[in-house]
């Protein structure tokens, strides 16, 4: 979201809060700057778990979900257009007047915009900074709505906005079919999603548990109707910072490499990091990722060797086995 945008809007395009109710705001995400609203009475509604971490350590009352109803409603919206369409209909149903929504012109605002302005009367849109704020009162917009998890191919459940909504993700079938059939012990799956590559785990008898770890809500939620067997046990969490209660055997993974358009193949090394920290030594990292990320230095760093096992033109999976010097040097520091 863009700050000065609801700063202009404010100040000189003729929007008005109401004086007294709550605000909802919808999919900030970490460090967007709500300095304009009232504080007390703001409440940031989002299922990614590291923007309600960082909202939280700064004051902000979060909720996953909006209940309720609210005096105003502020849209951020999300790159996924049936999640945007989602986020406005709930908005609106929650009485929400007016409800604002800002993006920017990759996030699709323009074809937002033109859908509302199809429903309803619209006031601006204010434009800055490579995209545009508008605001509007009313309107039917219930069969935006997000509904229940659609099912795919399969049976598998998922949601609008959550990765890989309309299939198996080929990199994580990739990364499924080369696990080995005698995979044991203690699993962690991290950025589990909606839940594929953990079912296809537990597909393996000596698997002991499995925890799947994912930061969207969303995704999490449909991983619990995807995954219905016993062993498996589910966090909503930041895969970066969570830690297990017992260290892992093996950990699987296809992490995201991006949060925003431009790729941060941060994110994954973050995922690195956090399996090293949760392996017992002589645990194993088994890693999916697309062919162009540098993932091999850090893994080298952290478990001393990597191997790519197979791949193709577009992905590589990658197994490295925690040494004992690597486990007890990540123990200490």
């Amino acid at each position: 979201m863009s700050a000065p945008r609801l700063e202009l809007a404010l100040d000189e395009g003729g929007l008005r809060l109401p004086d007294a109710g709550r605000i909802a705001v919808f999919g900030p995400r970490a460090g967007t700057d709500l300095s304009r609203l009232p504080k007390d009475r703001v409440v940031v509604v989002s299922g990614f778990a590291p923007d309600v971490e960082a909202f939280a350590a700064a004051g902000y009352a979060c909720a996953p979900l909006a209940e309720g109803n609210v005096a105003a409603a502020l849209v951020v919206l999300p790159r996924a257009k049936r999640l945007a369409q989602a986020l406005i209909a709930r908005a609106v149903e929650l009485g929400a007047g007016p409800v604002i929504v800002d993006g920017t012109r990759t996030d699709g605002v323009d074809s937002i915009l033109k859908a509302v302005r199809g429903r309803v009367a619209v006031s601006g849109p204010v434009n800055k900074a490579h995209g545009k704020l508008f605001w509007f009162e009313g309107g039917d917009f219930s069969d935006w709505a997000a509904g229940a998890p659609q099912e795919l191919e399969g049976g598998w459940r998922t949601a609008p906005g959550v990765f890989s909504a309309d299939g198996v993700d080929p990199a994580s079938a990739l990364l499924a079919g080369l696990l080995p059939g005698n995979l044991t012990g203690r699993v962690a799956d991290l950025g589990a999603g909606w839940g594929y590559l953990s079912a296809q785990v537990l597909k393996r008898d000596g698997v002991k548990s499995i925890e799947l770890v994912e930061a969207e809500r969303a995704a999490l939620d449909c991983a619990r109707l995807n995954v219905t067997d016993p062993r498996a046990r589910f966090h909503w969490a930041d895969a970066t910072t969570w830690r297990p209660e017992a260290p892992m055997d093996h950990v699987v993974t296809n992490p995201p490499f991006h949060q925003s358009r431009a790729a941060d193949p941060g994110i994954g090394q973050g995922f690195i990091h956090a399996a090293r920290a949760m392996l017992r030594p002589g645990g194993r990292l088994w890693l999916v990722a697309n062919r162009h990320l540098p993932y091999e230095e850090a893994i080298r760093a952290g478990f001393g060797t990597v191997e790519e096992i197979g791949g193709d033109g577009r992905f590589k999976v990658l197994c490295a086995t925690l040494s004992a010097r690597h486990g007890r040097r990540d123990r200490l520091t």
